[in-house]
């Protein structure tokens, strides 16, 4: 399915080169997740754990930006340093860029805080970059507002912690903690402003591979239910073929379930026991062998 998406996607000039290549290099079984959620609602944390975890490979802004050599680096960050917005095609180009690499191709990719709005989700689906689980941080804002001036940064590892809501209890750890470059509380509530006039757009993109999972909850709940989540596979589209068996004891209903079920769904019923005694009135060579036990009530 993921390499039908591609050639649909892609075009290639020469679909059978394609999808040889596509099987030598692609693992259909890598992660593909974006983390979204407005600010403070711990992307970070979420997006950092799943990465360890899952060993894969996290992209945020921070990291295409600041710890990535690509092409567009350094027109991004000349935005960057104007304290102008970086434009949604300059983004969307920079994942992209990213996402071709070979690590991101074998190990899989979290995307984190990407895309933000609707033109960046629809450029990123046009660039052939479609997640397979797309989580959702929420929490109400004023727990959003009081979190954003709790953080603390590891400069070490780049973890973030809280000072009230999630407190590291290694003391080495406590003391080299730093105060990131917070945003005043009336930042923050532009940018949430923002988050919740976008998201509906993005909503509608993803919903059926999106889960939302409320962040105002201890950290480790957060983190098991989204683990939960990405862990899941999604059923494809492709046709499929049910083949179900019935077991149970003598009495215990098995022919009449097998019957309503293949009335149901228009499926074939096969009875093993009917299928004997046809083959032992038919004479056959397995009619034969099973007559003695048929005839003396053995199964």
């Amino acid at each position: 399915q993921n390499m039908l998406e591609e050639l649909l996607i892609h075009k290639p000039d020469d679909p059978i080169q394609y999808m040889i290549n596509h099987l030598k290099q692609n693992s259909d079984d890598a992660p593909r997740i974006c983390v979204l959620g407005p600010p403070a609602s711990g992307k970070t944390t979420v997006a950092m754990w799943l990465c360890k975890h899952l060993d894969t490979i996290r992209i945020s802004q921070e990291t295409l930006l600041f710890k990535e050599i690509l092409t567009l680096t350094k027109e991004a960050k000349a935005y960057k340093e104007r304290k102008q917005k970086i434009p949604n095609a300059l983004w969307a180009n920079l994942i992209q860029e990213r996402l071709s690499n070979v690590d991101c191709i074998k190990q899989g990719w979290i995307l984190e805080g990407f895309p933000e709005n609707q033109e960046q989700a629809w450029m990123l689906q046009s660039s052939g970059i479609i997640p397979r689980h797309v989580v959702v941080l929420y929490a109400p804002d004023m727990v959003l507002i009081e979190r954003n001036s709790g953080k603390r940064l590891d400069p070490f590892t780049e973890e973030v912690y809280h000072t009230t809501f999630d407190w590291p209890s290694d003391p080495r750890i406590q003391q080299r903690l730093v105060k990131p470059e917070e945003l005043s509380e009336q930042e923050v509530s532009k940018k949430l402003l923002e988050y919740h006039r976008n998201f509906p757009e993005v909503f509608q993109i993803y919903q059926k591979v999106l889960k939302s999972v409320n962040a105002d909850q201890p950290s480790i709940d957060v983190l098991s239910q989204v683990l939960t989540y990405v862990q899941t596979r999604h059923r494809s589209a492709a046709p499929f073929t049910p083949r179900i068996l019935f077991c149970g004891p003598p009495g215990s209903g098995k022919s009449l379930q097998a019957a309503l079920v293949a009335q149901k769904y228009s499926l074939v019923n096969i009875c093993c026991g009917q299928l004997l005694k046809e083959a032992v009135a038919d004479k056959t060579k397995l009619g034969e062998l099973v007559k003695p036990y048929i005839d003396n009530g053995y199964p």
